[in-house]
């Protein structure tokens, strides 16, 4: 009985060697993201600014901008989750729930209006006001209780 329990905790070991190398992996072609996004950014501001009229923006230049700039900070979250969990080994609801509300946020941010049923819109406003009040409530949990829990 005593090999078996050796065994198991071998294969579970690796598994969580398996995970762990996955989650390096990921992170490292996340910050080629950010790379790339920041890029994306760069070149997408460059472009507005020198198509005529040279140096203005429309509104919906700016929309788009403002969209570009969420991705990228989406994905400094995402890597920052993964750099959490791979230090910690657990999951931190507060910035998943952040990285969620930054996420709703940007699309909200980006929709247009005009286009989307009043269904949809009340749809994507119910979800931000639930991922709104759950990161309020979870963040208002003291640290001190998750210590205490069993």
């Amino acid at each position: 009985m005593k090999n078996l329990n050796r065994k198991q905790d071998v294969f579970l070991w690796g598994l969580k060697l398996c995970i762990h190398s996955c989650l390096k992996l990921l992170s490292l072609l996340m910050v080629l993201v950010i790379f790339f996004g920041v890029l994306d950014v760069a070149f997408m501001i460059y472009q507005r600014l020198s198509a005529p009229p040279r140096f203005v923006l429309s509104i919906g230049d700016v929309l788009a901008t403002f969209g570009a700039f969420m991705v990228v900070l989406i994905a400094i979250e995402i890597f920052q989750n993964i750099i959490l969990y791979l230090r910690d080994n657990v999951i931190h609801v507060k910035i998943v729930l952040a990285t969620a509300l930054m996420a709703i946020a940007r699309k909200v941010i980006i929709l247009d209006y005009d286009q989307l049923e009043p269904l949809y819109i009340f749809a994507s406003g119910m979800v931000l006001l639930a991922t709104g009040i759950t990161y309020y409530l979870v963040h208002k949990i003291p640290d001190d209780f998750h210590d205490e829990a069993p």
